[in-house]
Order: C-alpha cells, then structure tokens, then sequence
C-alpha cells in the first residue's frame, strides 16, 4: 500500500461517503422527519414560552439536513478509507470488498450501536437545555471509549491467535471487549430527561429511525466502497497488466505460441 493507493482509496471513500449519505437522506427524510415534525409539535403544545426561530422549519428539514447529512457522510467515508488502509491484509485473508464490509460493520457498531444502547438518540422536547454540554460529553466518551475497546479487542485477538487458534483467540478477545463495554456501562452516569407525558410510542419510532439511518448510511458505504476498491486494486492493475505489449493473455495461448 504506497502512498498513491491511500490516496486514490481516500477520494474512492469520500465519493462512497457521499453516495452513502444520499442513502442515508432519503430514509432520514421519510423516517426521520415526521417523527421530528410530532416532537416539536408536543414541544409547542406544553411550552410555556416560544423561541424565535432562526430558520425556518422548511429549510431545517430540506438544505439544513442536506448539508449536515452529506457533509457527515463525505468525512466519515474519508476515515472509514484510512482505516480500511491500515486493516486491509492485517484482520486476515480478506479481498477489498469484504475487507470495507468489516471495517463498516466495526463502524456502525463501534460508532453508533455501542453507544446508542447507553444513551440512544432522543428527539426533540426531550432533555434539560441545561444539561447538554454533560450530555454531549458523556455521548463523546462513550464513542471514544468503545472505538479504543475494540481497537485493543483486535490486538488482543491477534495476540492471542498464535497460542489459542483464531477461532478462539476470537472468542476470547469478543469476550474482553463486552467485559469492558459492560463496566463502561455501569460506571458511566445514566441520563433520563424524557418527559413523562411524551408519547413512547414515537420516542421508540424516533429511536429506529435513527438506528435505520445509520444502517443505511454505514451498509450504503461498505457496498460502494467495497465495489471501488476492489475495481482500484484487484480489477484495475490485473486488466492493465494483461494489456502491456508482449503479455500472453492465459497459458494455453502461451504454450500455442512456444508450439508455433
């Protein structure tokens, strides 16, 4: 892997990002949004004041979500290629496509699952204003954490390959990493500001959105990505290299033109 393929990777992750996040907005926009649209409306109807509104719900739900769902999608492509980068030949004997399959379901659920099931996203007219700044914290703690357990549950694994076989060595190393996740859990402050007149049905909608959101975006990646690199590093030098001048195209024409 020279410094051209990581290059080349790089922008094939971001294009892969970006078509992923178009994936992603069109579920976030029939999923998402409706359920959005019913919290501010329980938000309006049991508050006491009215802010002013900066932007206008219709450009929050249209080029606001664009924006923010696109963009996020292009930088995660980005570091989800980087990361294939340094996992490619190093997981095990696994080509490009199942290499970026890996490397997205190790994303969706380092990212985004581990701590979704710690603190899962909430719509909005739910939590204290004041509280936010904690509550980010915690949600940033809880991605970094999980992301370094499972980093060290990899290290770990191949470790212990060698002495235990991988299939074990997998066992045990999985077995570590939930150890861990379980005693961040524990230790870590639970948060609970849903109000107790919020509606759980749409809370528990609002939650599967977003959970399907992030599976669309991170499957949408893995299957796109997974196609380019593969055409960059399999597909591509293997059709360039049948086409240099002098190359026989398989052995049977060889031998044919040693008899001629």
């Amino acid at each position: 892997m020279n410094s051209l393929s990581v290059r080349a990777l790089l922008v094939r992750g971001m294009i892969a990002g970006l078509a992923a996040g178009a994936l992603a907005l069109l579920v976030a926009y029939v999923l998402g949004e409706p359920r959005v649209d019913a919290a501010i409306d329980f938000e309006e109807a049991h508050a006491h004041e009215h802010g002013e509104e900066v932007f206008s719900r219709t450009l929050q739900a249209t080029g606001g979500l664009a924006t923010g769902v696109l963009v996020f999608g292009v930088a995660i492509g980005g570091i989800a290629a980087l990361a294939f980068c340094v996992a490619l030949g190093r997981i095990g004997r696994f080509g490009p496509r199942a290499t970026a399959a890996f490397v997205s379901l190790g994303a969706l659920l380092t990212v985004y699952v581990v701590p979704f099931l710690k603190y899962p996203a909430n719509p909005p007219s739910v939590g204290d204003p004041d509280t936010i700044g904690k509550r980010t914290a915690l949600y940033f703690l809880m991605i970094a954490l999980s992301v370094l357990l499972a980093v060290s549950a990899v290290i770990l694994g191949k470790r212990l390959a060698p002495r235990l076989g991988n299939w074990n060595a997998t066992v045990a190393a999985s077995a570590a990493f939930l150890v861990a996740i379980g005693l961040a859990y524990a230790f870590l402050p639970a948060v609970n500001e849903v109000p107790k007149e919020f509606p759980a049905m749409l809370l528990w909608k609002f939650r599967l959105a977003a959970l399907a959101i992030q599976l669309t975006l991170w499957a949408g990646f893995g299957l796109v990505f997974g196609h380019l690199a593969e055409r960059l590093l399999v597909t591509g030098p293997a059709t360039a290299e049948s086409r240099r001048p002098g190359k026989s195209v398989n052995s049977g024409d060889s031998k044919a033109a040693a008899a001629h």
